[in-house]
């Protein structure tokens, strides 16, 4: 075995990984500049190209480590030494966890058709014992001491958003009486009582965001303050302490936050005390690092596979054309595989739908659609498949599949959070929830298109519900931009011929889309259908999505609240 070539090797990955990190950071550090600037088609265009910076790097680097490795690229034992070398070399990193990932992440990419080896491979190396730490170079503390508005007016001193307040004294009093209003009529100041706020803030879209906790009633209190920056300057929007809320805004349905961290373990440290029934790879997601968010998943997949009986089968629901899924039912996730052949009208590519896969990674999500990770070469033992499943597969997937000893390898398959669908919620929920379903059905729809993103196929079958009964999107092998789609008004009939035609007797192009249509097929319930259409009368309208699509041909980028508009201190200010 040659051990030089080893080290050469190591230092090569090391090398790469220290280059993403410094993009990783370049990027992130432009978006306080963005937001004071109000660049927001910067602050995207910047998101997409943070996202792809992970592959932009990592596929020369490996080009270049086949091209050292020649015939040995195989290599098991070289292997053995190379993942040695680069243990040694990174041991002393306070983030250890991210180079381990990159490191997976490179020989995935050099090892012909690998799935996951633990001797060759970081696989569960830190499960459970990651290294997750408190400092206080990154917090800022207030005392109880100073005062409530004290404090408050100290926080909006200490952080520069690049531009002026539009009115700091009015934001000084919506935040004293929403924390009087909120918390001191429920919780007694002790001497103890005291605020801690993350020195970095976090950006997303149009807004920064404020992170902290209150320590009263001997617990930490959580709470997000969201700034804004409209035409008149900054301002303070609402002050957030519900979990839920909270929660939602670090959903696997939003968009990265860009946030500066020295030591990514520290921000996901407060973040799990302030949010702790997040799961940390969900929390690594939220700020950037969503291939170890990846690894973290995996890494929990594993420990569940270790720790439960039941086996994997296919998912209730309706069948999809162009995926097959399936479920472990104690497990909250769903595998999707592209299907080898689409039944019609389906006619698309099995690549056509990976990159309506990928276009939804890059954008921004609105909190109404799924995220997902990618994996390729991912087993599961054989005696977990349910015998259903298994003929499902083969008759389906059969192209992907590939049995290894005990050992059932899939090509390639998409992982996404579980969610009841949409369809079979209707089927057995009781008037008041399916109305509140189906007009967050509507939102989910028009607020997407705000984004630029058509669903394309609107069924029910294809929305589903999160923990806190959230409707989500989350199938994408028919999205298209917004903007490349006509919405028309029908024709109407004129002579007898057109009248009964059995086909439509004008001309339909492969993007007109003929929104007055959507009533027949969206909702089919009787006891919600009417309530449905009267208030989202504007889905059925041609001329709103002709409005939506002018603002974003005119360069508007809408703002999606992760919040409600009603808890904004001042909703009727525009951004």
């Amino acid at each position: 075995m040659n051990l030089s070539l080893a080290n050469q090797l190591a230092d090569k990955i090391l090398s790469g990984y220290i280059t993403y990190m410094e993009m990783f950071n370049i990027y992130t550090r432009l978006a306080p500049r963005y937001f004071s600037e109000k660049a927001w088609h910067a602050i995207q265009l910047n998101h997409k190209q943070r996202l792809r910076l992970y592959k932009d790097l990592l596929f020369p680097l490996a080009a270049e480590c086949k091209d050292m490795l020649q015939d040995k690229v195989a290599d098991v034992e070289l292997w053995k030494a190379v993942k040695h070398e680069f243990s040694h070399l990174v041991c002393e990193r306070s983030d250890i966890e991210l180079a381990e990932t990159f490191f997976n992440s490179a020989i995935r990419k050099i090892f012909p058709k690998m799935t996951v080896d633990q001797d060759l491979m970081f696989v569960m190396e830190g499960y459970e014992s990651c290294s997750i730490l408190e400092s206080s170079d990154l917090i800022r503390t207030y005392p109880t001491s100073l005062g409530l508005e004290k404090v408050l007016r100290k926080i909006l001193d200490d952080y520069d958003f690049g531009a002026p307040f539009m009115d700091k004294e009015q934001d000084i009093k919506f935040l004293t009486e929403s924390v009087r209003k909120v918390i001191l009529t429920r919780y007694r100041v002790a001497p103890d009582t005291k605020t801690q706020i993350l020195k970095s803030v976090f950006y997303r879209n149009k807004a920064a965001y404020l992170i902290g906790r209150t320590f009263l009633g001997h617990k930490w209190m959580p709470f997000i303050i969201p700034v804004m920056h409209g035409p008149k300057g900054v301002f303070v929007d609402t002050l957030i302490f519900d979990p839920n809320l909270m929660s939602s805004m670090f959903s696997f349905t939003r968009s990265y936050f860009m946030v500066e961290a020295e030591v990514p373990s520290q921000i996901v440290g407060f973040l799990n005390s302030v949010i702790p029934h997040k799961k940390i790879h969900e929390l690594y997601n939220a700020i950037g690092f969503n291939k170890h968010g990846k690894t973290l998943f995996y890494r929990d997949f594993l420990h569940h596979l270790n720790t439960s009986e039941d086996k994997f089968e296919v998912a209730p629901g309706i069948k999809g054309m162009v995926m097959t899924v399936f479920t472990l039912p104690s497990l909250n996730i769903v595998f999707k595989l592209i299907k080898d052949h689409f039944e019609p009208p389906k006619n698309m590519t099995r690549q056509e739908v990976k990159d309506k896969y990928k276009l939804v990674s890059l954008h921004d999500r609105v909190g109404r659609m799924a995220d997902t990770h990618e994996f390729e070469y991912f087993s599961i033992p054989l005696d977990r498949v349910s015998e259903e499943l298994m003929i499902e597969l083969r008759k389906t997937t059969n192209s992907l599949l590939k049995i290894d000893g005990d050992q059932l390898v899939i090509k390639h398959l998409y992982t996404e959070r579980k969610m009841e669908p949409l369809n079979m919620f209707l089927e057995h929920c009781d008037t008041e929830d399916g109305i509140r379903a189906v007009k967050g059905y509507g939102r989910a729809i028009l607020q997407l298109a705000q984004a630029n993103i058509f669903p394309g196929d609107m069924m029910t079958k294809n929305f589903g519900l999160t923990r806190q009964r959230r409707v989500i999107f989350y199938d994408y092998d028919e999205i298209e931009f917004l903007t490349d789609m006509n919405f028309r008004a029908k024709p109407k009939a004129e002579t007898y011929e057109q009248i009964y035609a059995s086909e439509p007797w004008y001309d339909i192009a492969k993007n007109d889309v003929f929104p007055e249509d959507f009533r027949r097929w969206m909702i089919g319930r009787k006891d919600i259908k009417e309530e449905f259409i009267s208030y989202h009368e504007k889905l059925f309208d041609p001329k709103h999505w002709q409005e939506i699509q002018q603002k974003i041909r005119n360069g508007e980028l809408l703002h999606a609240f992760p919040y409600p508009e009603e808890i904004r201190f001042r909703p009727e200010e525009k951004i």
